[in-house]
């Protein structure tokens, strides 16, 4: 399996014990580290990252790569506004999604990531999947060269690099992209 698709799979299944975790069951309903969220949405928000490849990967590859985006043009579309239309819709449904309690999440969670298992193994190399306006299949060094290429975009290579230097140097906590 490439490189993209198995670390992609190592960090759902990260994701996934993570997700386990007893004290994620007993907070669910409480505030999460993200504004607006509960613990309970939060996890269903990091579950459907499963459940939309598996949704993806059922479309129609697109007919070519002209309207590939890059990763860091995917994630940068969310933003920092927590008014605005994208962010309002992630919490909205995170917060419906999260309704059915832990365990159900988790099944839901479990079940795609072993039917995506046998699916990535049987997709062809270089596979698109339509996102948003776009295709694209990140993985993990791709997330992260997009989370550092979106802190560039918002404020300048400079900033990132003084901030990747030295804490001390970030005054405007550069690296928080999302």
């Amino acid at each position: 399996m490439a490189g993209t698709r198995a670390a992609f799979l190592e960090a759902a299944a990260v994701a996934r014990q993570v997700a386990a975790s007893p004290v994620v069951a007993v907070r669910w309903a409480e505030p999460s580290a993200l504004s607006e969220m509960t613990v309970g949405a939060l996890v269903a928000h990091l579950a459907r990252a499963v459940t939309n490849v598996e949704r993806s990967l059922e479309a129609p590859e697109p007919p070519s790569v002209a309207a590939v985006i890059s990763a860091a043009a995917y994630f940068a579309a969310v933003g920092p506004d927590l008014d605005s239309r994208i962010n309002v819709r992630v919490r909205a449904t995170s917060a419906e999604e999260a309704l059915v309690g832990h365990r159900a999440v988790l099944g839901g969670m479990d079940r795609g990531l072993d039917r995506l298992r046998t699916r990535l193994e049987n997709e062809p190399e270089g596979r698109l999947v339509t996102v948003r306006d776009g295709e694209v299949l990140p993985g993990i060094g791709v997330a992260i060269q997009a989370l550092v290429d979106i802190a560039a975009h918002h404020h300048g290579q400079l900033a990132v690099l003084r901030a990747l230097a030295r804490r001390e140097r970030d005054p405007d906590q550069v690296l928080r992209v999302i």
